[in-house]
């Protein structure tokens, strides 16, 4: 596999700089396919995609950001024409539609391969409860690859696409990434589209993301995301659209015990992950993890396993005997709770969120272990739910939060084991949360995936897969706020920018256009600018990021003869501004002589101090 492209920008260039054709490299790709490997369910042949091909070929390679990038899907999403089994080849179904997420990539240029194994009905964080086989790690065969998504994952970590789709609702988009050495991405629930996906809990589920970098991840779901038309189940708007508010430095919440496996070398990994955030300039703090614990045991230890019972209620009624034993046990098992305990149940997370509210006060976002140790397949089979539970230490609780995580690798263990950490925000929070990661990733030195490549240097991912940040998914919008007075850091009224989520971009200064006056008769004194063009000279001011949502209560706080306008900067931009009537004018001082407010007070300060020591010496 080595042969062929890495990440996205490495296929990228196999067509834009080396000349290759889709249909040409893509055939190479399938024919040097494993047939033997149990990360698959179905390999497409070329008449599966002959379609996907010519749409490709046929269009301008700029106009498509995937253009000819080959990926594979979890077998609980549909490609159009391919069955897709779930896992269960008795429920298998044959869509004539994909799913939307796999529209989406399609009309971005992507080419679908095919479908990867999965623990059966996406129950299990293990990759071993599936009749196509279970999925052995891709570092060694011993052990896990952990679940549900396991075929997606190791197929990844292989190198033989350089993405794929899994799904996530207790873990499944994290736990096989931590173990096969990449970068899982579980978006907030809500924000990635669910048609055509067979449901494990509809309430929880989303579709994850597996790749080789932070910046690949990103760029699928800012071409997956977007799902208005669909019923939302969980919305937890944030109150900033990034981490930090107006802080310059981000706190990363760590447990307080990790509970990380010693003999595997995962503690000693977690430990060098800490210190390499706070070489990054990150703030730690220790938070007590036990609301986060006791949310994670309502997913399965409560009623919410009804919702996968409710998926698959018909089949599991009508054909049990077709249903893996372990999985069938754990659905079965929602038989047990009533609809009083269905409420019951969601009382008792609504005030464990509140709990958990509190804690985000302290911190931005957690750094956890993505799984605290690693099962071989002899171990699972001695105590398979209670193994399983324990690789979902640090992920079952999110998705019951509306949260959003990623998880990225750090290392690789004395066990010789990958080991990574997952990065959790709240929900809406992505693209911060991604900027985060990244940020943190660029110190990594473990190798891409399987061996695929080592990582030569800190300053990034891995330059030549892809090193720069380029595309976001969405986040709340903001506007720019630019601020020449009473408003600026540590002035009076600055506590109105940050009582409302603002933080500050930076100092600058108007184009040479303006010209600034200090108010008549003002509580606190504000200064008035105008826009003279010539004759007029640069002001400093400062730019801040406000949500659009919170505008309107700062705008009723501005009073006459102040308004919010355009303001030119010395760049050239227009942003969002405080401006004066020119009705301000009457009584005013020019005061542009001083290029600034601050630079006016402080004059005044040193006027006054001045006549303090005339009188003085009188």
């Amino acid at each position: 596999m080595h042969d062929f492209p890495l990440g996205i920008q490495e296929w990228l260039e196999a067509y834009s700089l080396h000349g290759h054709r889709p249909s040409a490299l893509i055939a190479q790709l399938l024919e040097s396919l494993d047939a033997n490997d149990v990360a698959w369910i179905y390999r497409c042949k070329m008449i599966d995609i002959t379609q996907q091909i010519n749409y490709v070929e046929q269009q301008n390679f700029n106009d498509l950001p995937l253009y000819g990038v080959p990926f594979v899907v979890k077998d609980n999403i549909d490609l159009a024409f391919i069955p897709t089994t779930a896992g269960c080849p008795a429920f298998a179904y044959t869509p004539n539609e994909s799913a939307l997420v796999v529209e989406r990539l399609l009309k971005a240029g992507a080419i679908c391969i095919g479908k990867a194994n999965l623990d059966q009905f996406a129950t299990g964080l293990v990759g071993a409860r599936s009749p196509f086989g279970a999925v052995p790690n891709s570092f060694d065969p011993e052990y896990v690859s952990g679940g549900s998504s396991s075929g997606s994952a190791v197929i990844v970590a292989k190198g033989i696409v350089p993405f794929s789709l899994g799904t996530d609702t207790a873990g499944s988009g994290r736990v096989p990434a931590g173990l096969n050495n990449i970068v899982g991405l579980k978006a907030s629930p809500g924000s990635i589209p669910m048609k055509g996906v067979v449901p494990a809990c509809l309430t929880l589920d989303v579709v994850s993301i597996f790749a080789l970098t932070v910046p690949d991840a990103s760029l699928v779901m800012s071409i997956m995301e977007g799902a208005e038309h669909e019923p939302k189940y969980q919305n937890y708007a944030p109150a900033v659209p990034w981490l930090g508010g107006a802080r310059q430095t981000i706190r990363l919440g760590v447990p307080s015990v990790s509970g990380c496996s010693e003999q595997l070398g995962f503690d000693l990994c977690y430990g060098e992950a800490m210190q390499l955030a706070k070489d990054k300039g990150f703030e730690l703090v220790s938070i007590d993890m036990t609301h986060f614990y006791e949310v994670a045991e309502l997913l399965y230890n409560g009623p919410w396993v009804a919702e996968r019972y409710a998926s698959i209620e018909e089949f599991i009624q009508t054909q049990p005997d077709e249903i893996n034993s372990v999985v069938k046990e754990v659905i079965q098992s929602a038989k047990k709770y009533s609809s009083v305990d269905s409420f019951k149940a969601r009382y008792k997370l609504e005030l464990l969120r509140k709990e958990c509210e509190k804690l985000w006060t302290n911190m931005d976002a957690l750094m956890v272990p993505t799984v605290v140790t690693a099962p071989t397949f002899e171990d699972l089979s001695m105590d398979p739910i209670m193994k399983n539970s324990q690789l979902g230490q640090y992920t079952n609780f999110v998705n019951l939060l509306g949260l959003c995580a990623l998880a990225v690798p750090h290392s690789i263990s004395k066990s010789g084991l990958p080991f990574g950490v997952t990065f959790i925000a709240p929900n809406g929070l992505d693209a911060a949360l991604i900027k985060t990661a990244h940020a943190w990733e660029s110190g990594v030195t473990a190798p891409l995936g399987r061996y695929l490549r080592q990582r030569t240097h800190s300053i990034s991912a891995v330059e030549s897969v892809q090193s720069d940040l380029s595309v976001l998914p969405r986040s709340a919008p903001t506007i720019k706020i630019a601020v020449v007075g009473a408003h600026l850091t540590g002035m009076p009224l600055n506590s109105q920018l940050i009582e409302r989520g603002s933080r500050l971009l930076g100092p600058t200064l108007t184009s040479p256009t303006y010209r600034l006056y200090d108010l008549a008769n003002t509580n606190p004194k504000k200064p008035g600018l105008f826009r003279v063009g010539a004759g007029g000279v640069g002001i400093e001011l400062e730019v801040y990021e406000m949500p659009v949502t919170n505008l309107g209560s700062f705008l009723e706080k501005i009073p006459s003869p102040l308004g919010l306008g355009k303001v030119e900067l010395q760049s050239g931009e227009w942003v969002t501004g405080f401006i004066c009537e020119q009705s301000g004018q009457l009584g005013a001082r020019d005061i542009s002589e001083f290029g600034g407010w601050r630079k006016y007070l402080a004059f005044l300060q040193g006027e006054t101090r001045s006549n303090h020591s005339e009188k003085f010496d009188d």
